[in-house]
């Protein structure tokens, strides 16, 4: 089965561009997930970015994540929180957003790690960077947690193409710095999507 497609939107995407970029990216392929990247945004571009994203992501039909801001989701009505700062930080946004909102544990990046934040009522456990190079050990962390465990696995590949995009057996293939890099995001979505496709 072809894994559901989780897309990270570029650190310093421009709030007042970028949304028409998303909107043709997410036209390109079917998307369950979208996350907003924070980057170094300070806290009023961030917000700003993250309102526009909601905005054109839910019209899509994606869950749309904010990152490490459980105030900012609730204000703003997203569907939940990809939380990066360890398993307090986790415990904090279950305790605020569950049953009702998205709780997704970021960085594992040990089999403990994972299976601490496993424990936890979570919705997914990401494996890999948000952005950067591909991590080979990511992968094989994705692999073993999809055919041991029942929640579902994120893995992140930011330099994935349709020659090389795998989600390892994870549930979920995260995408990014490849799509806003190429020179026609809306095709490289849909190159991805496609050969994903016709693997599964």
């Amino acid at each position: 089965m072809a894994p559901q497609l989780y897309l990270i939107t570029p650190a310093a995407a421009d709030p007042a561009t970028f949304p028409a970029t998303l909107m043709a990216v997410l036209n390109a392929a079917e998307v369950s997930a979208l996350l907003v990247h924070r980057g170094a945004a300070d806290e009023a571009t961030y917000a700003k970015l993250a309102a526009a994203v909601i905005n054109v992501g839910q019209g899509a039909g994606c869950a749309v994540l904010l990152e490490d801001d459980v105030a900012l989701a609730k204000r703003l009505g997203a569907d939940g929180v990809h939380i990066t700062g360890g398993a307090k930080a986790l415990k904090d946004a279950i305790g605020a957003l569950k049953p009702a909102l998205i709780v997704g544990a970021g960085k594992a990046e040990t089999r403990h790690d994972a299976m601490a934040f496993g424990e936890m009522d979570v919705d997914y456990v990401f494996f890999g960077p948000i952005d950067g190079a591909a991590d080979t050990q990511a992968g094989e962390l994705a692999e073993w947690w999809a055919d041991t465990f029942e929640i579902p696995a994120v893995f992140s590949d930011a330099t994935a193409t349709p020659e090389t995009a795998d989600a390892r057996g994870a549930e979920f293939l995260a995408l990014s710095a490849s799509i806003w890099s190429a020179k026609d995001p809306v095709a490289a979505m849909a190159a991805i999507a496609a050969a994903l496709g016709e693997t599964a």
